[in-house]
């Protein structure tokens, strides 16, 4: 339509806004479909088709530089039911930082559900998100092409998967054929940069065996110093040492580690932190126990990582617990992991909330142990938010209720103090990720009737959660 058409428009609109007629203003081809009506229907016919030329005719088009996306892709779980968008929205708002938001996604797909994508997205960097998160990721990266995520990933359509897509592809092999995706990861990581190169070569720790020993090795020289120290640390997970370079750290730690005899029938190694002299010292320890691997350090000493961890002694320096904790969690193989963790947690007390910086090597099992032992003990609740990749959704009340949990938390939530009644509104916020639906619903009434107000945003997850009581089958009926 030309400057002439909507000036006449404009004039015809003017007409109608001053309360007169606009049918002598209309133009010729306008007025015969008028001409044989009323007076009043005229108007009412030259306002249609105004209406329709204004909305329609004159639409203004789309830039050349919108691009057209295709649409979001459906997910595979069923979207969380309208009922239960609220609290979720209340939980997600309640979150204070991104760990806290991941574990409301998290339990809400525990659920069976995914959230609606005008409550939450994830990001397209996000690598926090469950797995069936994963085609909206890819959307949010980069939806201008036609993917096939159907088909298996290989060398041929490896550019036609986006990153997230790739990801779960990779893992999902390493479980099933971890060979087929190493040799995947070993032929086209190079051509990656540092940070895409570092995400998959960490998909090798899924189904870690000798076999991927050859290409860790070959990592040695690789241009990036962490994807080199994440290759050592792995290949000291399978017991075997790095090429080169540790020596001289590996004996630098061992001068901060005092070696001794114990017992005076069964004579053992023992093994403890030597005194630091200054805070410069502490911080040097600090460093080479994140440097280092547990085998070669085991090595230095001439015993096997079961019997460095044996000879260990725990409760003499927490902050060299919490290093060698750490060194073992980057580094030891899954037999020594399992064996430092039960080794704290038989300590009990302050020793076993060592055992949160293995909880990403931890077995399920093993898990639930930790965090049952931590309720029951009450010792360090607070501690619980510490805990990382733990799973969602599991923690009945008779675990709750077991011990003196419940005392210690309503002498948190009643504490006029600040300090005590914030760790006791955490504890709370993690109960919400931990517990069960029939767990939570009872949880929310205790802690009500302990003091802390019903409207509190720390009930945010503790309510979502209790809500949530009903199947995806159910909720789609």
């Amino acid at each position: 339509m030309n400057e002439l058409d909507q000036a006449g428009l404009a004039r015809l609109r003017d007409g109608w806004i001053s309360g007169g007629t606009a049918f002598e203003l209309a133009p010729a081809e306008w007025k015969e479909v008028a001409t044989a009506a009323s007076s009043d229907e005229q108007e009412r016919r030259l306002l249609a088709i105004a209406a329709q030329a204004l909305d329609v005719a004159l639409r203004p088009a789309a830039p050349k530089s919108l691009k057209r996306r295709p649409p979001l892709p459906v997910l595979v779980l069923p979207m969380l039911p309208d009922r239960l968008r609220p609290p979720l929205r209340a939980a997600l708002k309640q979150a204070a930082d991104a760990r806290r938001k991941a574990q409301v996604i998290k339990l809400v797909a525990s659920r069976g559900f995914v959230t609606h994508p005008m409550d939450w997205m994830p990001a397209a960097s996000d690598q926090t998100a469950p797995d069936v998160y994963a085609p909206w990721i890819d959307w949010q990266a980069s939806a201008e092409e036609e993917r096939l995520p159907h088909e298996k990933l290989t060398l041929q359509n490896w550019a036609q998967f986006y990153p997230a897509a790739r990801r779960v592809a990779l893992a999902g092999m390493r479980r099933s054929e971890p060979a087929v995706a190493r040799l995947l990861i070993e032929a086209k990581a190079p051509a990656e940069s540092a940070d895409v190169r570092l995400s998959l070569v960490e998909l090798v720790r899924i189904g870690l065996g000798p076999d991927d020993a050859p290409f860790l090795k070959s990592l040695a020289a690789d241009r990036s110093t962490k994807i080199r120290e994440l290759a050592g640390r792995m290949l000291a997970m399978l017991g075997q040492h790095g090429e080169g370079g540790a020596d001289a750290p590996v004996a630098e730690l061992a001068g901060f580690i005092e070696e001794g005899k114990a017992g005076f029938i069964r004579r053992r190694t023992t093994f403890g932190p030597a005194k630091t002299k200054s805070h410069a010292q502490e911080q040097r320890r600090a460093e080479l126990f994140e440097l280092c691997n547990l085998v070669d350090l085991a090595a230095r000493f001439g015993v096997t990582e079961s019997d460095f961890i044996t000879g260990w002694q725990v409760g003499t320096d927490n902050n060299a617990d919490i290093f060698l904790s750490r060194m073992i969690a980057a580094s030891g193989s899954d037999a020594a992991v399992a064996h430092m963790a039960d080794t704290l947690i038989a300590a009990g007390g302050k020793p076993a909330l060592l055992v949160l910086h293995l909880t990403p090597r931890l077995d399920i099992g093993r898990q639930r142990v930790l965090i049952r032992q931590i309720v029951k003990d009450a010792q360090f609740p607070a501690a619980l938010g510490q805990a990382q990749d733990i799973e969602a959704g599991w923690l009945g009340w008779d675990d709750l209720s077991n011990g003196r949990f419940l005392a210690v938390l309503r002498n948190g939530i009643s504490a006029k103090e600040d300090p005590p009644r914030r760790a006791a509104e955490d504890i709370v916020e993690t109960i919400g990720y931990l517990a069960t639906a029939p767990a939570a619903a009872q949880f929310i009434d205790e802690v009500v009737a302990a003091g802390l107000p019903p409207a509190s945003p720390s009930l945010g997850l503790l309510r979502l959660n209790a809500a949530m009581t009903e199947s995806p089958s159910q909720s789609n009926r």
